[in-house]
């Protein structure tokens, strides 16, 4: 199985394709850490949109997604921002939990997977 690292650092890959998935790191927020949950989904979800398409992919393959939140008090501001930019009829599986984050200005962190368009005709 071939394997396709994409901004790969030396302690983690932004994204990994193998066997015709995409595996995307945990994105936060790397601009608007002092932004409300909100702020920082928004720049989440357009890290990951520009990561899947670098992988060959797009937001309508996800298969699943896992969402962590520091406040679930902040799930609802959350989905409205998630359910605005996940692809109607194509949603993935998802858990969405509470959690400490890596850094304290951090509000959530989202990792997704998603299947690889095919690079030509079967």
């Amino acid at each position: 199985m071939e394997i396709e690292r994409i901004e790969c650092g030396p302690r983690m890959s932004q994204a990994v394709v193998a066997g015709g998935l995409v595996f995307l790191a945990g994105q936060v927020a790397r601009q608007n850490q002092a932004g409300d949950v909100q702020e920082q989904a928004r720049e989440v979800l357009a890290r990951i949109d520009a990561l899947l398409q670098a992988a060959g992919s797009d937001r309508s393959r996800l298969v699943s997604a896992t969402v962590w939140l520091v406040d679930m008090g902040d799930f609802r501001a959350f989905n409205e921002v998630w359910d605005a930019w996940v692809t109607p009829g194509a949603t993935p599986a998802r858990a969405c939990v509470q959690a400490l984050l890596a850094q304290p200005q951090y509000k959530v962190e989202v990792a997704v997977v998603a299947g690889r368009q095919a690079a030509g005709p079967l």
